[in-house]
């Protein structure tokens, strides 16, 4: 972690979280807030994936995930939500968003792609993860239950307030009608409720 904090003269540091969010809950937000803060970054910036390349189950239509991430960082300055993997309506891959995003921020913006250790399993089957290292500061946050083990160098750990949430367990929740108050922003809770989601 040696030098992450300390950032360049005039350049920005932009946090990149991106993930299925099906639904955002608690535990995204925990990670998202604290790595903004032990990485000393400008924002962060929520990307939900139209088609996330590793999940095999059904994934909500991306419109009411996007639409749940704006609902549950409302009121927070320096979190953003991007629609650039859904907007191309197919497979979303790192590679590509970092190459979008590289296109529109330019050469000095430094890119901290932050996901989660149990990504850590699949990194080798990533398409291009070579370049995803060469683009962007690779950041894992330590989740429970998924230990960081043998890690590429060129993963940095941050460890995050552990929040024992998932988005699984909430769909399994609300299947059975029980209560996910607390596990969700309460916007989001609503929308949920609203639209019948996940029941």
């Amino acid at each position: 972690m040696e030098g992450i904090g300390l950032g360049r003269k005039g350049w920005v540091k932009i946090g990149i979280l991106g993930g299925t969010f099906n639904p955002i809950h608690i535990g995204h937000l925990i990670l998202a807030e604290e790595a903004f803060s032990k990485l000393n970054l400008d924002k962060v910036i929520f990307v939900p994936a139209y088609l996330p390349p590793h999940k095999d189950e059904a994934v909500l239509d991306a419109e009411h995930r996007f639409n749940m991430t704006v609902l549950a960082i409302e009121g927070n300055p320096h979190f953003e939500v991007s629609r650039v993997e859904i907007e191309v309506k197919q497979k979303s891959y790192s590679i590509d968003t970092l190459q979008k995003f590289r296109e529109k921020y330019g050469p000095k913006a430094d890119f901290f792609f932050i996901t989660g250790s149990d990504s850590l399993k699949e990194l080798s089957s990533w398409k291009n993860i070579d370049d995803v290292f060469r683009l962007a500061n690779f950041i894992v946050a330590k989740r429970p239950g998924f230990p960081i083990g043998r890690a590429p160098k060129e993963v940095r750990v941050v460890v995050i307030t552990e929040a024992e949430v998932s988005a699984s367990e909430i769909r399994k929740r609300l299947k059975e009608k029980r209560s996910i108050r607390y596990l969700v922003p309460e916007k989001v809770r609503d929308y949920i409720d609203k639209y019948k989601l996940y029941s």
